[in-house]
């Protein structure tokens, strides 16, 4: 990576940590220039408007999660196994990852009925990420460990509720047993799936 590159990749970094505790909307050229202590032009060689830098943070992020919980998840054993890492892996993320919390899920709510680049990079990531977490039950069916019969794409609707509830419990409600509910939620939504329930 050039000294450029590495330029932005701290940037984002800061952002990213800034979107996540005052939001995506709040995250504009004049903020982050203030969080970082760089001149607003300096910025704009970096990023053409308030939306791009916003896009770029978002792409930022998946390419964050990607590493932190997607690349961790591959190296553990087909079917249930992948599962488990995948869900241990984004209980992780959301607690520790960003200061403010999980930047998507904030997001969602911000975006979600404003159409443009922004809700699109959004929509773009959880399709992504909802596709992999089927493609996992996917195996797990191939491994006997789930019934044939299991929807996958209902599954995975499904842990995805189970994670928003989560956040939800963890940053908003602050109750300390957010990660207790969230895992129990879990193995009876495994439990559901399985060709011989435990």
């Amino acid at each position: 990576m050039g000294k450029g590159e590495q330029t932005k990749a701290a940037i984002l970094d800061e952002a990213s940590d800034l979107a996540s505790r005052l939001g995506l909307g709040g995250l504009t050229i004049g903020t982050l220039a203030t969080a970082s202590k760089l001149s607003k032009s300096g910025l704009y060689a970096h990023f053409a408007s308030k939306e791009s830098l916003q896009v770029e943070v978002l792409q930022y992020a998946r390419d964050q999660f990607t590493d932190h919980v997607m690349r961790p998840t591959v190296m553990t054993s087909r079917g249930e196994p992948r599962l488990r890492a995948f869900f241990e892996n984004w209980l992780a993320w959301q607690a520790g990852r960003f200061a403010g919390g999980c930047i998507f899920v904030d997001a969602a709510s911000e975006f979600d009925d404003q159409e443009g680049p922004v809700r699109d990079e959004l929509v773009r990531a959880e399709r992504d990420k909802l596709e992999s977490v089927a493609l996992v039950v996917g195996t797990a069916i191939a491994e006997g460990h789930f019934r044939p019969d299991v929807d996958a794409a209902q599954f995975a609707y499904e842990l995805e509720g189970i994670l928003l509830a989560h956040h939800h419990a963890r940053r908003l409600m602050r109750d300390p047993k957010a990660d207790e509910y969230a895992r129990r939620a879990f193995e009876r939504l495994l439990d559901s799936c399985r060709a011989n329930p435990a």
